[in-house]
């Protein structure tokens, strides 16, 4: 296996490859469903350049991803890997819908780790916070599912700062999985802050702007008619005239570091600090290594900061997501007090 960087996320002992691998686009979300072969060979490549941190969840597929990822560790490479899931949301009607109820958790919990054929999830997310349950009460039967050996370290996404102090309280929380990228840096006010207060890692996914600063405004060109990004607000045509100023100046930075914009965006990420693992995703063995190659590149404190001083706030026109999406913005929970009083 070659060798990534190991860094280390929260402060329970999760230790991970500085770069990990979103798997989501091999399943769903991202067009159709990617020749399973083609993926259980891009995750055995990815692990044999030294990617141990690989991501799913069930709603992928839904459960197909987990499936996938079953088994692509099948043979041995279960040791050598961190692997990450998650739970709490369902898409029925199209409608997104989230549960935190702690017979939900276990219920999931156990199905997940039937398909992914494994007795232990190293990391496991709650994907979105019910704000119907309050978090003490998720995280408390989380804390009974690590005891019980069915996980080892507990994570959350997206999720306030509110929110993580409370759970954090209830168990360690071991990392945060949050949108970080040129273009999506809301959460540098205070979410980061509260996880580096904290000691919890930070895992950054869509580090690429789901393929933007891969491809720029032709990204939509080249995607099929079920592909959820043709429907991201910051990737609608009124939106797209304005983002790509921001791709192109990142590509005139790139083109003078003898990088490509995607290598130089994600060099962005690995330069926030060793508590921080952006995981892209990718469906195709040399856009992997493409990526892996951005561990490389170099910045100095300058070109961070010209880099920063093009990505600003009005830089990028449209929100995250559609907005019936739930994100940390929409994450607070009810009071265990008034809960139960209710």
């Amino acid at each position: 296996m070659a060798t990534v960087k190991r860094i280390k996320l929260g402060l329970q002992g999760l230790e991970v490859s500085a770069q990990g691998l979103g798997c989501i686009g091999m399943s769903a979300f991202y067009g159709p469903p990617k020749p399973e072969p083609e993926m259980v060979a891009l995750i055995h490549h990815a692990n044999n350049s030294g990617v141990t941190l690989l991501d799913t969840s069930d709603v992928y597929g839904p459960h197909t991803n987990e499936t996938l990822l079953g088994k692509a560790l099948k043979g041995g490479m279960r040791e050598r890997v961190e692997l990450a899931t998650k739970f709490g949301v369902s898409f029925a009607d199209g409608q997104m819908e989230i549960h935190g109820d702690p017979a939900y958790v276990r219920a999931a919990c156990e199905a997940s780790l039937k398909r992914l054929g494994v007795d232990c999830i190293d990391l496991y997310y709650q994907h979105r916070i019910d704000t119907r349950v309050p978090i003490e009460v998720t995280i408390g039967e989380l804390k009974k599912l690590v005891e019980e050996g069915k996980i080892k370290y507990i994570g959350l996404s997206e999720a306030s700062a509110s929110t993580i102090r409370r759970a954090h309280a209830v168990h360690p929380i071991t990392a945060v999985q949050l949108e970080w990228s040129l273009w999506s840096r809301d959460v540098e006010e205070e979410i980061v802050p509260t996880c580096r207060e904290l000691g919890i890692g930070i895992v950054a996914y869509s580090p690429l702007g789901r393929g933007f600063f891969s491809s720029g405004p032709k990204l939509l060109e080249n995607i099929s008619k079920d592909d959820s990004r043709q429907y991201f607000p910051r990737l609608r045509p009124e939106n797209l005239e304005h983002n790509k100023k921001l791709f192109e100046r990142v590509n005139e930075i790139a083109t003078k570091k003898g990088c490509t914009t995607s290598q130089l965006a994600l060099a962005w990420v690995h330069h926030q600090g060793d508590d921080v693992c952006p995981i892209p995703g990718t469906t195709k063995i040399e856009n992997f290594n493409q990526n892996i190659k951005a561990l490389s590149v170099k910045l100095a404190p300058e070109e961070m900061a010209e880099l920063e001083s093009i990505a600003v706030a009005d830089a990028v026109k449209g929100e995250r997501y559609m907005s019936d999406f739930a994100t940390y913005k929409t994450s607070e929970t009810p009071t265990l007090s008034s809960w139960k009083a209710s």
